[in-house]
């Protein structure tokens, strides 16, 4: 197939997918909090951004098909039936040792996911998670996706070599947007190719708020086609995070055999439950010590 052939196949496919997904505000309604009898909630101060500070919004990424959540290391305390949905997350660049050393305290007494740090801290969580049904993971090509693959395959094969089982690549997200399929692809195969000889799974990364939505039907096709384990919305580095949208549209296209992560925050004990009501299958949180407050007092 031609380079040309295939960008016509993709965009017959975007608009194919892209007539069959509902707007959010329609489909997710059908789903969130479904039996649990959970009011709305909206913060007080909402600007309308993104599922990063909007519990409502949040809700409705899982109710329209997110199987994973990012969560930041603010996440604290989790009801222990769900805490295995949640990937435990701290990018930060000024995240110290000791922070590192806290979130992975947390992750082992709740039992959740993953813990998702940058490369340097692989080892370090590695050592802590060890006897630990808690899995190690980590970013490549983080936050740009503008290095080279083969700096991608040596970071993810490195991490790996140290204890990583989960990577989450960022992918070509200036060579999706010039319309070049096939290094997308190539780049995305060649780095998950180097996750499973080494057993672990990799989460592609799409940026979905740098681009239409034709392009994140392209770039989830592509993901798929290279043979990621997940696709995932954001890096947390961008304007903004997930919509339910956003994740409807992933996950018509990808279909259900593989995972899709919403990178935005559970902001209440309530979402997070209702999310799992819905049938997110993995979550992830920010606001952890409200969380924490509020499953106490259930």
């Amino acid at each position: 197939m031609t380079e040309a052939e295939l960008e016509q196949l993709v965009a017959q496919i975007a608009e194919e997918i892209l007539s069959r997904v509902p707007a959010a505000s329609a489909a997710a309604p059908a789903r969130r909090g479904e039996g649990l009898n959970i009011p709305e909630l909206v913060c007080p101060d909402c600007t309308g951004r993104c599922a990063q500070t909007c519990e409502k919004k949040t809700k409705e990424i899982v109710a329209a098909g997110a199987c994973r959540v990012s969560a930041s290391e603010k996440l604290t305390r989790i009801d222990n039936s769900l805490a295995s949905l949640i990937d435990h997350t701290i990018l930060r660049p000024d995240a110290t040792e000791d922070d590192v050393r806290k979130i992975c305290a947390e992750a082992r007494k709740y039992v959740f996911a993953s813990v998702c740090v940058n490369p340097y801290w692989v080892p370090l969580v590695a050592r802590e998670l060890r006897g630990s049904a808690v899995k190690v993971c980590t970013v490549v090509g983080f936050p740009l996706g503008a290095t080279t693959t083969a700096n991608k395959c040596a970071e993810a094969a490195e991490a790996i070599a140290s204890g990583a089982t989960e990577v989450d690549m960022v992918l070509n997200i200036g060579a999706l947007r010039s319309g070049d399929l096939p290094t997308v692809e190539a780049d995305i195969r060649a780095v998950a190719q180097t996750c499973h000889r080494g057993g672990a799974i990799l989460k592609v990364i799409l940026e979905t708020a740098l681009l239409n939505d034709q392009q994140k039907v392209a770039a989830c096709l592509a993901s798929k086609q290279a043979g990621a384990d997940f696709v995932k919305t954001s890096t947390g580095f961008a304007k903004s995070g997930a919509t339910a949208a956003d994740i409807a549209l992933m996950r018509a296209t990808v279909g259900p055999n593989i995972g899709v992560k919403a990178s935005g925050g559970i902001r209440s004990y309530d979402d997070l439950k209702s999310m799992a009501a819905a049938g997110a299958s993995r979550i992830g949180a920010s606001a952890s010590v409200q969380i924490l407050e509020q499953a106490g007092q259930k």
